[in-house]
């Protein structure tokens, strides 16, 4: 065996490594480079027990776990942990940036003083490489500077000066170092650029103010460190921290503002504000009416049509099965806006039926709530009665058939059998899945948004509450949807809730699947 067949996995492992470590590293000194120190300790840390599980032998089987491990920490347990964190700040539209990106913000902020220093200009450009030399011409003072917008920096130059010889003004120079003087016409084309144009002149901000001069404009807000606030240099306002903003009693806040700790605040207003709590309440409730009917139809029409389907003696029995498949074997999103499209209240196929009928008139599909509920389970149905027919039908055949002769023998009636050997056999392999089911459509977003967005509204609602949102719903229009931007924090709040009760389902499944084995332990 030669040296590369017996190292050859050795070889791969120190490959890896070393391409692992040189990212750890890459990731390490821009995560130090811009203060991220928790994010470089982390990563060191992963580097360290990565290093050490993969070069020690005494620890061989953690290297089959580590993956799975690292992946389920990345896309379970911190998702889990960021959304808690979120639902504790005040992360929201007004509310992105940290406390140091805002005040850098508000000290960019200028504002033109009551009796500004304005400067005449000239503009050159050089077309070549699309850039501009600007001369300001400060009349009062007969002073002159110039400035260009490859490094911004400006200098004070002279009539005396070797460009302007022979010339008694700026605007006679019609070159400057392959940089051509733009007429008033040419100016207008390049309006954008020069009106972006921001040059640093005596701790102040040249910029421009109209198409024949520039002003000098002066820092508003400054920040003062000492005492965390913010003044305003225009009119002297001092501004305090108060939750998440630079306030002040007089002039109100200021924005942006920043991402700040709230602690339960979102939580407060969940369970307190009438104008949240409401529409929350009935959301919450719907949630419950929509996954409950959700599995009882499904269920009951599935049921049904799989006790149909196990009759051996029905003719073309497949076929039947085959076709009653197909809304299953259908992309659940097409499915579901075509039904969008014929429960339309004004050109769906449905109302027109209706219309045609005698003594029925079109029904306010989509703009009543009672009709718009009763659209979205049917259209669930039609979505989930085969996923129902097809477990039933097969924990149907697991039944031992000759429990159904006994009973026969026994007088037992067609009721009697389906009520005390069909029911309580079929729930014990069904019944986990019809849990599963109801956690499924608890959080069925695709159907109730791609129907009606959870529309109609619920009228008087002061957040983006509608008839049939449920919670999962309700929690995307809080942060995408309401008047006043997003909202992350009160919808990480909502989102952790929709959670405690998935998981308390989820609990409730595994307990009630381990109390249905004890049951066939003990037959």
């Amino acid at each position: 065996m030669n040296f590369w067949q017996k190292n050859k996995a050795h070889i791969f492992k120190l490959i890896f490594l070393a391409f692992f470590n040189a990212l750890a590293l890459l990731s390490l000194i821009i995560s130090i480079s811009q203060g991220g120190y928790i994010l470089a300790v982390i990563t060191v840390f992963i580097m360290i027990i990565i290093n050490f599980v993969y070069l020690s032998d005494r620890f061989y089987p953690l290297r089959y776990i580590l993956p799975g491990t690292f992946f389920m920490i990345l896309l379970v347990v911190y998702p889990i942990f960021y959304t808690i964190y979120i639902s504790t700040t005040n992360y929201g539209t007004g509310n992105m940036l940290n406390k140091d990106q805002v005040i850098n913000h508000l000290e960019n902020r200028t504002y033109l003083p009551d009796e500004p220093r304005t400067f005449n200009f000239t503009a050159f450009k050089n077309e070549e490489i699309d850039q501009f030399k600007i001369i300001f011409e400060d009349r009062e003072r007969e002073e002159y500077y110039m400035a260009d917008t490859i490094n911004r920096e400006i200098s004070q130059i002279s009539l005396s000066d070797a460009i302007f010889q022979g010339l008694s003004s700026p605007s006679e120079l019609e070159e400057i170092n392959g940089y051509k003087r733009l007429d008033r016409m040419q100016i207008i084309q390049n309006l954008g650029t020069l009106e972006a144009l921001k040059i640093e002149f005596a701790d102040n901000e040249l910029r421009m103010e109209g198409i024949n001069t520039f002003a000098l404009y002066r820092q508003r807000f400054v920040y003062n460190s000492a005492n965390d606030t913010i003044i305003d240099q225009r009119d002297a306002h001092e501004y305090v921290v108060r939750q998440g903003h630079f306030y002040n009693e007089e002039m109100g806040r200021l924005s942006p503002g920043f991402r700040t700790f709230v602690g339960f605040r979102n939580y407060r207003r969940l369970l307190t504000d009438d104008r949240i709590l409401q529409p929350f309440f009935r959301v919450f409730v719907w949630t419950f009416i929509w996954a409950l009917l959700s599995v009882a139809t499904t269920f009951a029409l599935g049921l049904l049509l799989a006790l149909v389907l196990n009759d051996k003696d029905l003719r073309f029995r497949k076929l039947y099965r085959t076709i009653l498949i197909i809304p299953y074997a259908m992309p659940g999103f097409i499915s579901i806006l075509i039904w969008r499209g014929l429960f339309n209240p004004e050109v769906g196929v449905i109302n027109r039926i209706l219309e045609a009928l005698p003594f029925v008139d079109a029904l306010p599909f989509m703009n009543n709530i009672f009709w718009t509920r009763a659209a979205l389970v049917l259209v669930n149905l039609w979505l989930g009665f085969p996923y129902m027919m097809l477990i039933t039908l097969g924990a149907l055949q697991s039944i031992n058939p000759s429990l159904y002769e006994v009973s026969a023998i026994d007088g037992a009636s067609i009721w009697q059998r389906f009520r005390y050997i069909t029911l309580p056999l079929l729930f014990i392999s069904v019944g986990p899945l019809l849990v599963s089911s109801f956690a499924y459509n608890f959080n069925n977003f695709n159907l109730i948004y791609l129907f009606n967005a959870g529309r109609p509204a619920i009228a008087g609602a002061q957040t983006p509450a509608g008839g049939t949102d449920i919670l999962i719903t309700y929690t995307y229009r809080l942060s995408f949807e309401t008047g006043r931007g997003a909202d992350f924090g009160l919808a990480s709040a909502v989102t952790l809730m929709i959670f405690i009760i998935v998981a308390t389902i989820t609990w409730f499944n595994f307990r009630f699947t381990g109390a249905l084995e004890e049951v066939k332990e003990n037959e």
